[in-house]
């Protein structure tokens, strides 16, 4: 039987020295399983506010965006329909694809019309981008040449995840219908259909299955795809705008209401329900909820970020079995947080800031910059272990 570390040696020979811990095979196990958590939260440091980074390049709000799998390179959208691949560490354009006037997708190699998604593989290979005219564009990821267009959506596309260790891809949108499409074979898959309104967020990790943000029907559904079948959950009041999985068995999600829930894919209502996360808005007598634009997750570990027009970027510890939300310290930004993404090596956050909100255009916030943030995450000096490659 194993031992409490998970790790089994093998009996030594008469004279021989031990073998080596299997480690190898039992940790895609563990992670498969959701039980292979780096406590990292408790390390994390406030940010030095002159340390962030602020790089601008998009005209419009920004919208999305997404890290490279080796943490060398963001990819950002806009409202204005443009496309930049940056440097993290010079902070460098390294390629920019301009938006294009509307009608001109034929001509245009790039977007002409609102890009309100993107996902990139985890190999790094491909990179994936949806807008508001039902379109989803393939990248190469290195040269920022489009490859090919996926058409089948009718209405907006608002969501886009590849599946772990694949080219597999997920899309979601505003139809209320979920799309499977095999990227290395140009080739479209299935459709699933199950929301009642339109869907705000997507993601997946390695398992065949995905998970959805319902937007007004005031439901998170996972998408199981060989069984064709979907688990539907529900716990926030108003409209479900994001959604990200911590681990294979937990997610986050936030909602204009103002809450974040934590979910375990086994049970229909949340685990935690962190009410008015990010606070009030408005006068005396009129406040309302600041709505949660972006949530982020270090994948398999208790370190969470939640993004607002509040005025910071509050970090978060997940407790013991996901069934307590600790908030740990805010970082300050002005703007929209349209979307958040953490490092792999959870040693820097990105944020997308806009003057607007990334899927309409309720109100403006005149004096933020349309840009993205790189925020590094100092951690106490810890002993690294096989299980916290990020420690740092």
């Amino acid at each position: 039987p194993l031992g409490g570390s998970g790790l089994c040696p093998l009996p030594a020979g008469p004279g021989l020295r031990p073998p080596p811990l299997l480690i190898v095979p039992l940790l895609p196990q563990l992670e498969q399983r959701g039980r292979l958590q780096r406590l990292v939260a408790k390390d994390v440091q406030p940010p030095d506010p002159a340390r962030i980074r602020v790089l601008r390049g998009h005209q419009l709000p920004v919208t999305c965006l997404v890290i490279s799998p080796d943490d060398r390179f963001i990819f950002s959208a806009s409202k204005d329909g443009s496309l930049i691949k940056w440097e993290v560490d010079s902070g460098k354009r390294l390629c920019v694809v301009p938006g294009g006037k509307k009608g001109t997708e034929e001509r245009h190699m790039g977007h002409a019309s609102q890009v309100l998604c993107m996902a990139i593989s985890s190999d790094g290979k491909y990179l994936a981008t949806g807008d508001r005219n039902k379109l989803i564009m393939i990248w190469d990821a290195a040269t920022c040449k489009r490859l090919h267009i996926f058409t089948g959506h009718r209405d907006a596309v608002s969501g886009l995840s590849f599946r772990k260790g694949t080219h597999q891809l997920y899309s979601a949108s505003h139809d209320r219908c979920v799309k499977v499409w095999d990227v290395a074979e140009n080739a479209y898959v299935e459709t699933l259909f199950g929301h009642q309104d339109i869907i705000s967020g997507l993601d997946s990790l390695s398992r065949e299955c995905c998970v959805t943000a319902g937007g007004r029907d005031g439901t998170v559904r996972l998408w199981k795809i060989p069984e064709e079948s979907q688990l539907v959950f529900s716990g926030h009041q108003g409209s479900i705008d994001c959604i990200q999985l911590i681990n294979e068995e937990h997610m986050v999600s936030g909602a204009d209401d103002g809450s974040v829930a934590l979910w375990g894919l086994t049970k229909k209502k949340p685990l935690v329900l962190a009410r008015q996360a990010h606070g009030e808005q408005g006068t005396q007598g009129l406040q309302q909820p600041c709505w949660i634009s972006a949530v982020a997750a270090l994948r398999n570990s208790d370190l969470l970020a939640t993004g607002s027009h509040s005025g910071s970027v509050k970090l978060w510890k997940c407790g013991e079995g996901f069934r307590k939300l600790e908030h740990l310290l805010d970082i300050p930004l002005v703007g929209f947080v349209n979307s958040l993404k953490f490092s792999a090596a959870g040693d820097f956050l990105v944020a997308g800031i806009g003057q607007e909100h990334r899927l309409g255009r309720w109100w403006r916030i005149k004096e933020a910059k349309n840009s993205i943030c790189i925020i590094p995450l100092k951690q106490k000096t810890t002993a690294s272990s096989p299980e916290s490659p990020g420690s740092s």
